[in-house]
């Protein structure tokens, strides 16, 4: 009809459609990505890196009142920082731009993050933690939205899901190696941080601007006619970054729970369980390849994503030894090392160019308060059933219904369409 205005196409029918806005093969595509995987490392660095060394951190302010206390917070406080500012940092990359904020901020982090090897204070080595995370907010958020506007289609699910994949390998490597350099004093570790300074002037060499490509893009829609300002689609974000803090907690408790599980069935080695610890965490990097090598659109693998990962966290509340235990860990791990990309790739193809920094940083905090909450619902369900793993089977319970409800949305909507007269469904 004259007049009327027909709706828009869904973001991963354009992004699919889209020629790639820069090149993906060559020297400078795979400096670029290495360069874009080692910046989403950076936040991991800052959440695991002196986790070994927070024993000697307790011994050093043993006079400080409230040590006891303040000292894991120093490891913890950059998560939090993370999700409370990620919504804040997504804003300011689609105003100021990603790629300058990205080169700043990641000089930033060298500063923040070497900050305690001048400090004496424990609160002003806190603030020096919390500011830390303040910078890791933009670092991933710009990361994770150039992902984005560099690659559309199969090559962003792949590149998604090799950011993952990094991630949790960098984990375990970070956790060793501030183990090793930790022995030669607790203030060592803080030397790393330094590693950005390396990375901030090949980023600001090898990155191209993607302000280019939307200069492109306006300008093709403005040869096609005027258009109104859209706004912000919150109602299309609200459901996938509500399944995202859901998942954020389906995802850390293997990690942040393992030792104490085994802990009550009675293992006390450190190398037994960090060697079931990284069983687990290869299996998220499986987890990653199966879902990077999947051709399929990332919402209707959901409903088995999570059953999968309700079914692995049954194993490990059943488990009354070490090797079923590992082997329940490893079905969840396998389970949520496709989970991560799957919600990832799912909020992008929501989002446009104009929206991608904002809606990022909205996942990310959805994605890292999850996190941050993790432990203390699983402390709530331990007082409340007895156990920890008591808690963990209560969480697969949750786990499973989640997965329900999913499918069965996913089977109503699609008998929707599929009653919808053919030259509706084309509309």
């Amino acid at each position: 009809m004259p007049g009327s205005v027909s709706p828009p196409p869904p973001a991963s029918a354009v992004d699919d459609a889209a020629p790639p806005p820069v090149a993906v093969s060559g020297p400078a595509h795979l400096l670029r990505v290495t360069l874009l995987m080692a910046g989403s490392c950076l936040p991991i660095l800052g959440a695991v890196l002196i986790a070994p060394v927070l024993p000697k951190m307790q011994d050093h302010f043993a006079s400080t009142p409230g040590a006891k206390a303040l000292v894991p917070l120093a490891l913890t406080v950059p998560a939090l920082s993370l999700a409370l500012l990620a919504p804040f940092a997504g804003v300011i990359v689609d105003r100021l731009g990603r790629k300058r904020l990205l080169i700043v901020t990641t000089v930033l982090y060298a500063v923040f993050g070497t900050a305690p090897l001048w400090l004496d204070s424990l609160g002003a080595i806190i603030a020096s933690r919390a500011l830390v995370g303040v910078a890791e907010a933009a670092i991933m958020t710009c990361c994770t939205t150039l992902i984005g506007d560099y690659y559309s289609g199969h090559r962003r699910v792949k590149y998604l899901a090799l950011q993952t994949m990094c991630a949790s390998a960098s984990a375990t490597v970070f956790f060793v190696l501030g183990g090793a350099v930790g022995a030669a004093g607790w203030k060592v570790p803080f030397w790393l941080y330094a590693v950005s300074l390396v990375l901030a002037p090949l980023m600001a060499s090898a990155l191209p601007n993607p302000a280019a490509r939307a200069a492109i893009d306006e300008a093709a829609a403005g040869a096609s006619g005027p258009t109104a300002r859209r706004p912000f689609p919150w109602r299309r974000l609200a459901g996938i970054c509500a399944l995202t803090f859901f998942g954020a907690m389906v995802f850390y408790t293997v990690p942040v729970e393992m030792a104490y599980l085994l802990d009550d069935l009675g293992v006390e080695n450190t190398g037994v369980i960090g060697l079931a610890t990284a069983i687990a965490s290869a299996a998220t990097v499986g987890g990653a390849v199966v879902f990077a090598r999947s051709k399929r659109s990332p919402d209707p693998l959901l409903p088995g994503v999570f059953a999968l990962c309700a079914a692995g966290f049954g194993v490990m509340f059943l488990a009354g030894n070490v090797p079923l235990l590992v082997v329940g860990a490893v079905i969840n791990c396998l389970g949520t090392g496709m989970l991560l990309p799957a919600l990832l790739t799912s909020a992008m193809s929501r989002l446009a160019f104009e929206d991608r920094g904002r809606g990022t940083g909205l996942w990310m905090a959805a994605f890292f308060g999850g996190e941050f909450v993790c432990p203390l619902v699983l402390l709530a369900g331990e007082s409340a059933v007895g156990s920890l793993a008591g808690a963990v089977g209560v969480l697969g319970v949750a786990a499973a219904l989640l997965a329900a409800g999913l499918w069965t949305a996913g089977r109503r909507r699609a008998g929707t369409v599929d009653a919808q007269p053919l030259p509706e469904r084309l509309a």
